[in-house]
């Protein structure tokens, strides 16, 4: 679902697990063609070309964007703009294209982090394959300090948490710090654009 050549957007994916991810096979699901695969890496180089900040800044802003209004957004063609984004895409900077669905509409209403340490040293470098089939799941990153990895997990219910908290000190034999959300402000806040960047706008 990249960006159209026309005014017209292309149709956006139905959850975060339908995005259309560079690089990877081809699918079809619910008449939507995504792509699959799960890799976070293989970004080849930096985003350090101001027009190629100014094309993932207005894709962050809204993922349909038509090739048109980035265009306009750059002031490069709409040939030269397509052949931007494909190189971005091919490169790993842009990873896919999705749309962001309220948590509340699907049933989801309850996020929470999960702070996980393993119980066996030995068995640390596995665990995230450990609980990839685990759709609550949403993020798991390992990070430095007290704790190994962190999940970020959403659930129904109060009840469906503590039932997947078991469930991920099961398979990954590991103990666990549970934060339930009460509000998110904002979140996935990357700026690709710079204070030069818009100076020189």
């Amino acid at each position: 679902m990249r960006p159209s050549r026309g005014g017209h957007r292309a149709a956006p994916g139905l959850s975060n697990h339908t995005a259309a991810e560079p690089g990877s096979r081809r699918v079809r699901s619910h008449g939507v063609h995504v792509r699959t695969g799960d890799s976070l890496t293989g970004v080849t180089r930096p985003l350090d070309d101001r027009t190629d900040r100014l094309i993932a800044a207005a894709l962050i802003g809204d993922g349909r964007s038509t090739l048109k209004s980035l265009a306009e957004a750059t002031g490069l063609s709409v040939s030269a703009v397509q052949a931007r984004v494909r190189r971005l895409e091919t490169d790993g900077i842009i990873r896919g294209y999705t749309a962001i669905i309220a948590p509340e509409a699907i049933g989801l209403p309850l996020a929470a982090l999960v702070s996980i340490t393993p119980l066996d040293p030995a068995g640390e470098y596995d665990i995230p394959e450990r609980l990839r089939e685990l759709t609550e799941i949403e993020a798991c990153h390992s990070v430095a300090g007290e704790d190994s990895f962190v999940l970020f997990v959403r659930v129904p219910s109060p009840t469906a948490l503590e039932a997947l908290i078991r469930e991920i000190r099961k398979r990954a034999n590991v103990s666990t710090r549970t934060t339930v959300v009460l509000q998110t402000f904002f979140e996935g806040r990357a700026h690709p654009v710079t204070e030069e960047d818009r100076a020189a706008r």
